[in-house]
Parts: C-alpha cells; sequence; structure tokens
C-alpha cells in the first residue's frame, strides 16, 4: 500500500532502528516506547488487522508468533515480556499493517 507507513519502513523508504530482517519479516523498535524495550514484528505482506487474517496467513502468523520470543531474549527479555496485537480501531490499532508490539523490563 503506497501511504502505509509499515510498508515504507517494509520497504527500506523510511528508515528504522531494524533488529531482524529477512524476506518475509521486519522488526524495529517503537518510536513511542511505552517500556524499556518495546518493538514492533511485522509481516512485509500488507495485511491490514489481525482481523483481516485467514487460512492463508496460517505460516505468517505462525513465523511472527514463534519470532517474538527469539528476539525478546536477544534484547535481553529472557525473564519475561509481554505481547499485544490492537486489531480495529475500537482495539486501539493506530496503524492499519497487521504488527505485534513486543514489551518488557530488562
Amino acid at each position: 500500500m503506497s501511504n502505509c507507513i509499515f510498508c515504507k519502513i517494509a520497504a527500506g523508504e523510511i528508515p528504522a532502528q531494524k533488529l531482524y530482517e529477512d524476506d518475509e519479516m521486519l522488526a524495529f523498535h517503537d518510536i513511542h516506547p511505552k517500556a524499556p524495550v518495546h518493538f514492533l514484528l511485522i509481516p512485509k505482506q500488507h495485511v491490514d488487522s489481525l482481523a483481516h487474517c485467514d487460512a492463508t496467513h496460517q505460516a505468517m502468523l505462525g513465523k511472527l508468533l514463534l519470532l517474538a520470543p527469539k528476539l525478546a531474549a536477544e534484547q535481553g527479555l529472557a525473564g519475561g515480556f509481554k505481547t499485544a496485537i490492537n486489531t480495529g480501531v475500537a482495539g486501539g490499532q493506530e496503524v492499519f499493517h497487521l504488527h505485534l508490539h513486543v514489551l518488557g523490563d530488562k
């Protein structure tokens, strides 16, 4: 999507403090952190929200969730962390590109 900020970050058009990147996923630090460690994990494929996912997104969702604890541990959150996926306006979603928040304190 041409106006999606996360698509622009994934395409390298907007800089971000990246933690992880491969052909399908990108993780980067949140610019407005709510915890000492706060990063976002996004699929590079644009999907508006979790509510827009179906069975064709199963592998992507699995990879997203499996990467979260690996990256959290690398960021010093071996003792635990919180995850959140805000979905829709009523769910607090501000950027309409599926993303997983990972938050914690070292």
